[in-house]
């Protein structure tokens, strides 16, 4: 057992460290580690394994990490993978948070920062392109997805416009199947609750809390959740959250280490180890849950269903905040010019590495600011 537990120590501090590239780099990081390299196992169990963290809200590739920790070293393993994954971005986002909140307004950085946001709207249409490619399986999806963008643009709140995506799949399916049952229980989803302008940790621990526990689909679904849930309320700046997701773009690991950013934005360190915890603890406790019932929930087509709308609805939810965040970051010649090309590169050079991008977006930033 110390064998394993300090295999996969050295194993995920490495990609941890190293994992640029978001969701889909890692998990082929990772099978390039797991399955060709050190045979752990089968590239069949490995697919089952990325079927599994699909069917769970939080973040796919931390989640097949502490999958991967549990099927080699029990409950000790999950752990031990999972914190080696994602601690290492965790320290290096909290020194961009730190170094932001100390520098980031003086006007020296200004232009590198104000090249950062057509970039990131580029990387995130980019991600978007094949999700939505994969996910809309059916003219009936299509047709989900449509009205999910529609109500994710006019505000509905992203929770209810994913599982009420979920729902009407799941009712069509029942119906297809000709097993509704006569007398259909009304579900209720609770209301999101809203938080004062100053936030406590508490109330900052159960908004990342809840936003883990629910959230399905691309890393990328998060920053859709915290427009609504910090951004809209007042605890945050659009554009700080746009430095966010620049700061976990361009640093190594999970999207997710975003959240340790923004915390330290609102509450200091505290802030930034509340978010940490509230938004990665789900993803333990799912997958811990999950493992002896991922051969019934892969073969129900009733799951299959709800999930397909999800993904679906998370494309558009994503979709939305782009729309969104063009309207308050592309608004003269120079970001036209840097999203044009970021835009270019993302579609042109699909193996790029997204923080090479960033980077790019910055320096041209500050080329076009000073002509």
């Amino acid at each position: 057992m110390q064998t394993e537990l300090k295999e996969l120590t050295k194993l995920f501090l490495k990609l941890g460290f190293i994992a640029f590239g978001g969701p889909a780099a890692h998990i082929a990081m990772m099978q390039d580690e797991v399955v060709v390299k050190r045979r752990w196992m089968s590239e069949q169990h490995f697919l089952d394994l990325i079927g599994a963290t699909n069917l769970i809200p939080g973040p796919n590739s931390t989640e097949l990490a502490i999958h991967i920790g549990y099927d080699r070293a029990g409950w000790r393993g999950l752990l031990v993978a999972g914190l080696c994954f994602i601690l290492p971005a965790v320290f290096i986002t909290g020194c961009f948070a730190w170094l932001y909140k100390s520098y980031g307004q003086l006007p020296e950085l200004q232009p590198y920062l104000y090249g950062i946001k057509p970039a990131i709207i580029a990387i995130i249409l980019a991600a978007v392109f094949p999700l939505a490619k994969k996910s809309l399986k059916s003219v009936t999806l299509g047709v989900i997805g449509a009205l999910a963008l529609g109500l994710a643009i006019v505000g509905v709140g992203e929770i209810y416009v994913l599982f009420g995506a979920g729902f009407v799949a799941l009712l069509l399916a029942l119906l297809r199947q000709k097993h509704l049952p006569t007398k259909l229980q009304s579900i209720a989803i609770v209301p999101l609750w809203q938080v004062a302008v100053a936030a406590s940790n508490t109330k900052l621990f159960f908004i990342f809390l809840k936003i883990g526990a629910i959230l399905y689909g691309s890393g990328y679904v998060l920053f859709a959740f915290l427009d609504t849930e910090l951004v809209l309320t007042g605890l945050l700046t659009r554009q700080q959250l746009i430095d966010a997701i620049a700061v976990g773009q361009f640093t190594p690991g999970p999207v997710f280490s975003s959240v340790t950013f923004i915390g330290y934005q609102l509450n200091g360190w505290s802030g930034a180890a509340v978010a940490t915890i509230g938004i990665f603890l789900p993803s333990f406790v799912f997958v811990a849950l999950l493992k002896p019932m991922v051969k019934y929930m892969r073969n129900s087509s009733l799951m299959a269903a709800f999930l397909d709308a999800v993904n679906v609805a998370s494309v558009a939810a994503i979709v939305a905040v782009c729309f969104e965040m063009g309207k308050d970051t592309i608004t003269d010649w120079r970001t036209i010019v840097i999203a044009l090309v970021s835009v270019a590169i993302t579609f042109g050079f699909r193996k790029v590495n997204s923080a090479l991008v960033v980077i790019g977006g910055a320096l041209l930033g500050y080329l076009l600011t000073m002509l």
